[in-house]
């Protein structure tokens, strides 16, 4: 997966989230009660996490 080790905006680590993150969504949490219990509290981090779309399988055939 290429999930954004940084936030494009603040520069703070969100990559280490993101498996605890996609786990407990597939699950059936609520996403912004995942993130407030994993701590990203900044609206840009979330906005990082929440809307990331995984386009490695998309791309790799034209490589």
């Amino acid at each position: 997966m290429m999930v954004p080790v940084r936030c494009f905006t603040c520069g703070s680590v969100v990559g280490e989230h993101w498996e605890a993150f996609t786990s407990r969504v597939e699950e059936g949490e609520d996403p912004a009660e995942v993130l407030d219990d994993l701590g990203v509290t900044r609206h840009c981090c979330r906005r990082m996490l929440v809307s990331h779309t995984d386009l490695v399988d998309v791309v790799a055939p034209y490589q």
